[in-house]
C-alpha cells in the first residue's frame, strides 16, 4: 500500500528533506500590510521578522482554504492509495479541521488526519516518522498507531520575550499576559489540552532555559531522545545552546529549527523553544 504524507508549513521542515522523503506541504498564510504571503514559500523567517519589527499592528495569520486541501488530495489519487495529513494543534488553528473536512469531500483515496496537538519541528517529528514508515510500505493504521505512541513521550517548552504577542493574537488570556508583565517574568509555556498555557513562571530568561534543560536531562536519563532547539530569528543563540546541550547530553540527537512567520506572529521575535520525543531505536 502506498501512503502519501501531508503536513502544513508550521512544521518548518527543510525543503530538501521534504523532497527526499516525499512529504507534501500545504502553507498557512500571513498578511502584512494587506499583502498575503504563503508561509515558507513567499516569505521566509528572516524577512518576516525584519518587516514586523516595531510597534505596528500584528500580522494576520490564516489557515489554508479547504480548496487547497481538496486540490492536493485529488492530485495524489493517481499515485497513492491513502493520505495521512498531519497538522498543528487544533486548539490554536483550524488547519486540522480543514484537512479533515476536505478528506471527506474527496473520493477515490483514503484520507486520515492526525492532530499533532503541538506545532513547529515537534510536529515535524511526527511527519518525518510517518514518512519513514510510508516508504517502508506501512499501512495507515500502522503509521497512526506509531504516531499515537510517539505522543506519549512528546514534550515541548518555550519562552517568549513579550507576552503581548500571544495575548493580542488570542492565544493567551489577557489576565495571564498582564500578570506576566507586572511580575516581569519569563514564563515557560507549553501545550496542554491542545492550547498554549503557562507551565511555570520564572524570573529570568537564563533561569527559564536552565529549567527546561533540567527537564530534558531527567527524560534523557530514562530513554533515548531526539530533540529540537527552536528559535525566533536568533540563530546564534540557538547555535550556542546546541553546542552546550550536545556536550552535556551526547546521546541526544539535536536539530536546530525555527519559529516561522505564522507561529512567530504569536510568539514574537527572540522566543526560544526546546522539545523532545523518545527516539526510535533499531
Amino acid at each position: 500500500m502506498k501512503t502519501a504524507i501531508v503536513t502544513d508549513s508550521t512544521a518548518y521542515l527543510p525543503a530538501a528533506l521534504m523532497e527526499e522523503l516525499d512529504i507534501h506541504m500545504i502553507p498557512l498564510t500571513v498578511a502584512l500590510n494587506g499583502i498575503m504571503y504563503d508561509e515558507e514559500i513567499d516569505i521566509r523567517s528572516t524577512d518576516f521578522y525584519d518587516k514586523v519589527r516595531g510597534d505596528g499592528p500584528l500580522p494576520k495569520t490564516s489557515q489554508p482554504p479547504i480548496g487547497k486541501f481538496i486540490e492536493l488530495f485529488e492530485s495524489l489519487k493517481d499515485t497513492y492509495d491513502a493520505v495521512i495529513s498531519i497538522h498543528l494543534s487544533s486548539g490554536i488553528s483550524g488547519t486540522y479541521a480543514g484537512a479533515q473536512q476536505a478528506g471527506k469531500m474527496v473520493e477515490g483515496i483514503e484520507v486520515v488526519t492526525f492532530d499533532s496537538e503541538i506545532s513547529c519541528y515537534l510536529q515535524g517529528f511526527y511527519v518525518l516518522r510517518a514518512a519513514e514508515l510510508a516508504k517502508e510500505g506501512a499501512s495507515p493504521d500502522v503509521i497512526m498507531a506509531e504516531l499515537d505512541e510517539m505522543k506519549k513521550t512528546m514534550r515541548a517548552y518555550f519562552m517568549v520575550d513579550d507576552l503581548t504577542h500571544l495575548q493580542r493574537g488570542g492565544r493567551l488570556s489577557a489576565a495571564q499576559a498582564l500578570i506576566g508583565g507586572l511580575l516581569q517574568v519569563k514564563p515557560i509555556l507549553h501545550f496542554q489540552d491542545k492550547v498554549i498555557v503557562p507551565y511555570e513562571k520564572i524570573r529570568t530568561r537564563k533561569k527559564a532555559m536552565r529549567r527546561i534543560v533540567d527537564m530534558l536531562v531527567e527524560d534523557a536519563a530514562e530513554m533515548p531522545l531526539e530533540a529540537a532547539i527552536i528559535h525566533a530569528n536568533r540563530p546564534e543563540d540557538a547555535e550556542v545552546w546546541h553546542a552546550a546541550l550536545s556536550a552535556q547530553l551526547p546521546d541526544v540527537k539535536f536539530t536546530i529549527s525555527h519559529f516561522g512567520p505564522v507561529i512567530g506572529t504569536h510568539l514574537g521575535e527572540a522566543s526560544m523553544g526546546l522539545g523532545w520525543v523518545k527516539r526510535r531505536t533499531p
